[in-house]
C-alpha cells in the first residue's frame, strides 16, 4: 500500500515565514506541495487563513485573487477563519489553528492518511501532533529556519521539532523549483 499524505498549511504563518525568511511572499504552491509529498500519494492540501475585511479594499481583492488561484489546484482545500478587531492592536486571527487540529485529529481518527505533514511554526501545535501519533499515524513539520546569525521571529518551533516525526527544513535552496 502507498503512503497515504495529507498536508495542513497555516496559510498566514507560512505567507510571514516566507518574507521574514526567504524574502518572497509568492510561491507556486502547486509544486511546493509535489515537493513535499515526492513519490507518496497526496489525499489533499489544506490552506488555512482568515479573510480580510471588504473594508480593506485592494488588500481584500489581491486576497480572494489568491484564493481563488489556490481553488484552480487539484486536491487544494481552502478553509477560512476570521479576523477579529482588538481594541489598539492588530486584527487576530480566529478559528484557524483550530480549524486545523480538529481536521488533523478527525482524519486521523477516520484514518484517511497516513503521514501528514504540517506547514507551520506554531508550537501550540505539539499537543494536536502528539494525539495524531497516538493514532499510529506519522507527522511532518515543514518550516523555516532562521538563517544564521538572526533570530527571526517566523521560524521553526522546538515543541514540534521535538514531537513530529521529521522536520523538513525550508530554505531558499530546497524552495528554488517553487519560485
Amino acid at each position: 500500500m502507498d503512503e497515504r499524505i495529507a498536508i495542513f498549511i497555516d496559510g498566514s504563518n507560512f505567507y510571514h515565514g516566507l518574507k521574514e525568511n526567504i524574502g518572497i511572499s509568492k510561491i507556486n504552491f502547486q509544486k511546493f506541495v509535489e515537493l513535499l509529498v515526492g513519490q507518496r500519494d497526496l489525499l489533499r492540501t489544506y490552506y488555512y487563513n482568515a479573510t480580510l475585511s471588504t473594508n480593506e479594499g485592494e488588500r481584500y481583492k489581491d486576497q480572494q485573487r489568491f484564493f481563488a488561484y489556490l481553488r484552480t489546484i487539484p486536491n487544494f482545500t481552502v478553509r477560512l477563519g476570521r479576523l477579529e478587531k482588538r481594541e489598539g492592536a492588530p486584527p487576530e486571527e480566529k478559528g484557524v489553528d483550530v480549524a486545523i487540529a480538529t481536521d488533523m485529529l478527525e482524519m486521523a481518527y477516520e484514518n484517511a492518511y497516513d503521514t501528514c505533514i504540517l506547514v507551520s511554526g506554531d508550537g501550540d501545535f505539539a499537543y494536536v501532533i502528539e494525539a495524531v501519533k497516538r493514532k499510529g499515524k506519522h507527522v511532518e513539520n515543514a518550516y523555516f529556519w532562521p538563517r544564521k546569525n538572526r533570530q527571526a521571529r517566523h521560524c521553526a518551533s522546538w515543541h514540534l521539532r521535538q514531537v513530529c516525526d521529521k522536520f523538513i527544513f525550508l530554505n531558499s535552496q530546497f524552495l528554488k523549483c517553487c519560485f
